[in-house]
């Protein structure tokens, strides 16, 4: 669903604090994932949002080479790279490895597009 265009500020606003209880939630189910509260939890939303959007277009394009002999399937390093990225910059914010680095943002999509399905953010 499209923001109406007087919201657009409620609507991204919403939208950050659907997805910080996506990240929150997906922290609380991996063991190998902690976040220290839901303060935390907003700013992982903010900066994984911002980082997916500045870096993961530009990672994508570098390596399409690698991306296309391996069918698609080096996406999942660059994502699982991203969220490490994210957990170095965050603090708070802590990922035992890449492993669940990659599960985290597996998780995440799959409790992000429930909640968003549910909210019609």
């Amino acid at each position: 669903m499209a923001a109406p265009k007087g919201d657009l500020a409620m609507y991204i606003i919403l939208n950050i604090l659907v997805s910080a209880v996506a990240v929150l939630v997906t922290g609380r189910l991996l063991s190998g994932v902690s976040i220290d509260g839901f303060g935390t939890a907003v700013v992982v939303a903010i900066v994984l949002g911002l980082v997916n959007a500045v870096l993961g277009p530009v990672l994508m394009f570098l390596t399409l080479p690698i991306n296309v002999l391996t069918l698609g399937l080096f996406t999942f390093v660059i994502i699982g790279a991203l969220v490490m990225l994210t957990a170095a910059i965050v603090p708070g914010f802590r990922v035992a490895g890449f492993w669940w680095a990659l599960g985290f943002a597996f998780v995440l999509a799959l409790v992000n597009s429930a909640f968003h399905a549910v909210t019609r953010v």
